[in-house]
């Protein structure tokens, strides 16, 4: 995966070179912006936005009014049951991040400034489909890889 350094925007759409497998990580380094309502990160096996149908092994909502961060999936154009367990709420308004996507085995595991935050068993495979990366929403990226 290419490495991008972003400064400007909070929006971010890079391919996954093969696609991802077991005990890659994505690396998301970015600054929240002071009045956020929402961050999204999805994986997906297509890069358009617009792609309504596009499979989605792993989308997370942060969502600030709610302090949630809500996981889901897309298979053949329908989400499946989300998921918030959460058990602590990382992101801070102004603050810089570090968010690692590791895909594992048997899920994804999201780790925030070095804690765990949460996991999410995979739904959609082969994993290497998913070749799709795209941040969005109200914060400045510094560095995705």
């Amino acid at each position: 995966m290419e490495e991008k350094d972003q400064k400007d925007n909070g929006e971010y759409t890079g391919e996954i070179k093969g696609g991802l497998r077991p005990s890659m990580k994505l690396v998301i380094m970015g600054i929240v912006n002071k009045r956020a309502k929402s961050i999204e990160v999805v994986l997906s096996s297509t890069p358009q936005e617009e792609d309504t149908q596009g499979d989605v092994g792993l989308q997370l909502k942060v969502s600030f009014s709610d302090k949630a961060v809500q996981r889901n999936a897309r298979l053949a154009g329908k989400w499946g049951p989300s998921e918030n367990t959460l058990s602590f709420f990382p992101f801070a308004p102004g603050e810089a991040f570090k968010m690692e996507i590791v895909c594992e085995h048997q899920q994804f595991r999201i780790l925030v400034d070095g804690q765990p935050l949460c996991g999410f068993g995979h739904r959609f495979t082969p994993l290497a489909s998913l070749t799709a990366l795209r941040v969005s929403g109200d914060l400045q990226l510094t560095k995705v890889a």
